[in-house]
């Protein structure tokens, strides 16, 4: 194999492309000392942007609760442009979904951890995703049999 067929994997670009915070309840939620029940909920995104090129995105809003009371709405998602080269076709899924957002994460979740610092609350770090079980689990769904649509 000579060098031009050598898989080739590069990080273009790391990047915030949206972020929120909301602190509905201030300044009376800051004399709150219970512990919040906090919410967090997260999704992927891949899209080729060119020859080579590609974004992955991953979203996460965290919501935190006092009761009824919002202490903290944070989304934020963070993008990643990667080149990716002579790469089999039938494995550059496998490469958006897994090793991308493996690069992408912690940075996302250093955004989230400052940026909940920044509106006056303690460190909040999300924990770890294991991207490969997730991505295997959307393979299979896939693969299922399509079934008929159920009202609820």
């Amino acid at each position: 194999m000579t060098d031009a067929q050598q898989p080739a994997f590069n990080i273009e670009k790391l990047f915030v492309k949206d972020l929120s915070v909301e602190v509905p309840n201030a300044p009376a939620i800051y004399l709150e000392r219970e512990a919040p029940q906090i919410d967090v909920n997260m999704s992927t995104e891949s899209r080729a942007l060119g020859e080579d090129l590609y974004q992955t995105g991953i979203t996460v809003t965290v919501t935190a609760k006092i009761g009824d009371k919002t202490m903290f709405l944070v989304e934020c998602t963070q993008g990643g442009i990667f080149r990716i080269q002579n790469v089999p076709q039938d494995q550059i899924p496998m490469v958006l979904g897994i090793g991308c957002p493996n690069i992408v994460f912690p940075y996302l979740r250093e955004t989230i951890s400052d940026v909940v610092i920044r509106a006056g609350f303690p460190p909040l770090l999300l924990n770890p995703v294991n991207f490969e079980a997730l991505f295997l689990q959307q393979q299979q769904a896939k693969q299922q049999p399509e079934t008929a649509p159920q009202t609820h």
